[in-house]
């Protein structure tokens, strides 16, 4: 059984890096776009909708909200844009390990601003 699960990840990261390439293509339409960069960085993010240290439910979203994401974000790309990005995906994971610094650099730079707009919300309503 972990066997099995492990292999699942694998794929689940094949998929995950595949949707990466796939969002940048130009056939994919805008909403399929925005919606696997959101599902993209909300898989890498360190930061979730529901904490893992809560028991259960910290990992359900990890669980269940990612690889729906996935399939959601697979269906509204083309078929044929999908294969060639899994097959890029696969070429470039054999090459070695991708690096996307921008990626992460937005994606830290929007959790830093959402960060400081709930401090400055707290203190708004704290200092009335």
């Amino acid at each position: 059984m972990l066997g099995r699960f492990k292999q699942r990840a694998r794929r689940l990261k094949a998929e995950l890096h595949a949707l990466v390439l796939a969002y940048r293509d130009p056939r994919v339409p805008w909403y399929a776009r925005v919606f696997a960069a959101s599902v993209v960085a909300y898989a890498i993010s360190p930061i979730d909708l529901i904490p893992d240290f809560i028991p259960v439910l910290g990992y359900l979203d990890d669980l269940i909200l990612v690889p729906l994401g996935i399939v959601l974000a697979l269906r509204m790309i083309p078929s044929e844009v999908m294969s060639e990005c899994r097959e890029r995906a696969k070429e470039l994971s054999r090459e070695g390990r991708p690096t996307n610094w921008v990626a992460a650099g937005v994606i830290i730079g929007i959790w830093l601003l959402l960060a400081a707009f709930s401090v400055l919300l707290v203190l708004r309503i704290v200092l009335r």
